[in-house]
Formats: C-alpha cells, sequence, structure tokens
C-alpha cells in the first residue's frame, strides 16, 4: 500500500533529467521535500551527486521556492549553507508542471533530530561547541553578503557527513544552514527604518526586537543561536521551562521588558559568557556573528576541515542553474519508515500579521521537516543501497555521494 502511494505521488510530480524522485521527507506550507537519487550514480563526470533532496511544488505556487533558489544563488560559496545544485521543472502524469529545487541532502537529519535523540539531556559540550562554530561561520557570511536568515531552529540545521571524519577528534558531521524561505535582505543603515507588519518565523527562536517592533536585522538570527546553543546544553527549548507554553505566552515573554532566556548554572563558564553575548534584549549591545567567532567558547575550533569542503563547493558554484522540462518515464519505488529522520519540526514556522496590512504582504512560506527513517532498497538499474539518517550513519559507498563589556542584564548571573 505504502509503495503504491509512493509511486503514485512520484507520478504526480515526475522525475528529472537524471534523477529519480524518491520518497517525500517532508512537507511545508510551500510544497514537498523528496529523496531525489541520481539514475546514473557512475557516471565520472556527472555534476550531481548521488542522493539529494528536493522541494518541489507545482509552478502555478512556487513562488516561495523560487525566491529561495535566488537567495541560494546570493548566499553561495560557504561550506557551512547548504549547497543549492538548480532548479528543474518537471511534468507528471497529469499534465501539471512542477518547479523543483535540488539541494545538498543532510546525511545526518537535522540538529533538532540530534536533540531529541538525547531524550531531553544535553549533547556532549565539544559537540556543540563544533555546530555553533559551523552556524556562526555561516552567519557571518550571510550578514556580510546582505541578508538576513529570519527562521533560525535546529529544524532549519542540517547535519552533513564531514569529510574528514575521524581525523585528529574532528566530529562526524559539519552544521549547514539550510531553509532560506524566509529569508530577507538587510535594511541599509542610511535608510530610515520602516517598521514591517508582521514578523518572520518560529515564535521560541524570535528576538525581542521582532515581537516588539517586528524587526528583524542581523541580530534577529543571533539571538536566534542562542537559543540553538542553550537547548544543545540543555536538551529543553529556550523558554520552556517545568510547563509547556504555547506560542502566545511564548511571545508573552519574550515582549516582556526584562525576561530572558535562563541560563543554567551546571554548564562551563564559557558557554554562560557565550550565551550572554547572544541574549541581549538591545540590538546594539549584541555581539556579532564575527565577534563571536572569536569568543574562547568556539574560538579554538579553526574549522580546518573547511579547506577539502571549499575544493568541492567551488566547483559547484560553477555549475549553470538547471531548468528543463521532463516527462516521468522510468519507474522507481523507495520504501519509507519515518522513525529517526527528517525534515520537520515539532510546530511550524508562523507568520504574523496586523489586520490593516495583511492584505498587502505577500505570502510568506513555512519551511518545516518531519521526522523519518530512510532505507532504501533494490531500484531501477540494479544499485542496492541503505541510508539510516540517523547521527551514528552516514550514506554507503555504493551511493557516494573583540568583545564588548557584558550588559547590566546579566551582572548578576
Amino acid at each position: 500500500m505504502e509503495v503504491k502511494k509512493e509511486i503514485e505521488v512520484r507520478d504526480k510530480y515526475g522525475d528529472g533529467v537524471s534523477w529519480f524522485r524518491g520518497s517525500m521527507i517532508g512537507k511545508g506550507s510551500f510544497g514537498c521535500v523528496y529523496l531525489a537519487i541520481l539514475k546514473n550514480p557512475i557516471l565520472k563526470h556527472s555534476y550531481f551527486p548521488s542522493i539529494m533532496a528536493v522541494k518541489s511544488a507545482e509552478v502555478s505556487v512556487s513562488g516561495s521556492i523560487q525566491k529561495e533558489r535566488e537567495v541560494f544563488s546570493n548566499v553561495k560559496g560557504c561550506p557551512n549553507i547548504i549547497k543549492c545544485l538548480g532548479e528543474e521543472i518537471t511534468m507528471g502524469d497529469n499534465g501539471v508542471m512542477v518547479y523543483n529545487l535540488l539541494l545538498e541532502y543532510g546525511s545526518g537529519g537535522t540538529l533538532a533530530d540530534r536533540i531529541k535523540k538525547f531524550g531531553g539531556k544535553s549533547l556532549p559540550e565539544f559537540e556543540v561547541k563544533v555546530y555553533a562554530n559551523c552556524i556562526l561561520r555561516g552567519l557571518n557570511h550571510i550578514h556580510g553578503i546582505g541578508y538576513v536568515h529570519c527562521d533560525l531552529k535546529p529544524d532549519n540545521i542540517l547535519l552533513v557527513s564531514n569529510a574528514r571524519r575521524g581525523r585528529g577528534g574532528v566530529s562526524e558531521f559539519r552544521a549547514k544552514i539550510g531553509d532560506f524561505g524566509l529569508a530577507k535582505r538587510r535594511t541599509k543603515q542610511s535608510m530610515k527604518r520602516k517598521l514591517e507588519p508582521y514578523w518572520r518565523g518560529t515564535p521560541m527562536y524570535l528576538s525581542p526586537e521582532a515581537v516588539v517592533d517586528h524587526v528583524q536585522e542581523a541580530p534577529c538570527d543571533i539571538w536566534a543561536l542562542g537559543c540553538i546553543v542553550l537547548e544543545m546544553l540543555t536538551g529543553q527549548p529556550p523558554w520552556e521551562g517545568e510547563e509547556k507554553l504555547n506560542a502566545d505566552d511564548i511571545l508573552r515573554k519574550i515582549g516582556e521588558g526584562n525576561s530572558l532566556p535562563k541560563i543554567p548554572n551546571e554548564i562551563s563558564q564559557e558557554a554562560r559568557d557565550f550565551l550572554k553575548g547572544c541574549f541581549v534584549r538591545k540590538t546594539v549591545y549584541r555581539w556579532t556573528a564575527e565577534m563571536l567567532l572569536n569568543h574562547p567558547f568556539v574560538e579554538f575550533l579553526d574549522n580546518g576541515d573547511e579547506v577539502e569542503e571549499l575544493e568541492d563547493e567551488e566547483s559547484l558554484n560553477e555549475i549553470k542553474p538547471i531548468l528543463l522540462v521532463t516527462e516521468c518515464d522510468d519507474e522507481f519505488s523507495c520504501d519509507l519508515s519515518p522513525d529517526e529522520w527528517g525534515f520537520s519540526s515539532e510546530e511550524d514556522s508562523l507568520v504574523y500579521f496586523s489586520r490593516e496590512d495583511a492584505e498587502n504582504v505577500d505570502d510568506e512560506i513555512v519551511s518545516s521537516f518531519s521526522e523519518g527513517k530512510l532505507k532504501m532498497e533494490e531500484f531501477k538499474g540494479g544499485m542496492i543501497s541503505s541510508t539510516d539518517a540517523g547521527f551514528d550513519q552516514s550514506i554507503k559507498k555504493s551511493i557516494q555521494i573583540s568583545s564588548e563589556q557584558f550588559p547590566q542584564e546579566y551582572s548578576n548571573l
């Protein structure tokens, strides 16, 4: 029954010129995310890896994904950002044209999956430092290019196999920032600030200025980073303690004059100081990504493994975008067991609008990912492989692929 359903979905959206559409691994208001498997993975000069992720939506409603493609084109060149491998239009049996965005596949799942795997307990601090360093480097690049992510959270951080894993204690995975569906260009400082009638993102990770003034510039990503690091260190969302909070409760706490996420005494002093630089309500005093990269919590991580991956990144950036119309003419089946791996958060990102401006605001797409565990068995061409996106697994070879003084807000901690 499940195989039949997968075939029906594939037939609806169709395969690409060089790839099969596999199981659905994520779903959001923007469309769906599928696994994409290269039809002939043994080609020596193929521009694509053997396995990819593909975001798909019917062309008539694909505006958000196409905007995301534009952002990817502008922020490319950083090894801590998910690679965009191209775009393609496919056609299913019903004649509907589908826009597809081909992306790098995170074999380690999402950071949210990794946190959940520890069952409410903290990740090892060294691992937290590695991921924080990766995210900071990605943010520093994004902000330098002139963009703000606006929806930074564990579900949008993917873990990709590290080329130098196992060497000298290097982490098995590197963290990469993905999902630019809500990203925006930074406002020029010389321009008079115009407040937007809404905010973008997920309530739990919103900064005070986003909630109170609807202002989302580079500092809001730093606040969200602090929330992510705190969640990795505690195993718990930043605003949830003894009681579960709904979106309105969270927004109320964030909007209150002196409320800050609680930093536990149990974590190291370096980690506490790092979080203090992120959790500053006044944006003028909040640390930047560049400043935080020099913090002792992550400074010792020189990320020397970037060199090896940068060579691969540069070659991919030379690939011209692919925009093709194809018909599905190959058969493929792929089993999905949604237990561990996935692309979806427990709560969807939201976009809030004021009543008077709601009708004039472009649709904002909320990207999310859902849990799942993918196992692929024999498919056309006779290749047999399996992939478990849990933290302890990787794709088989057979399918290769300065700091400032802390503000008074924390003086008593």
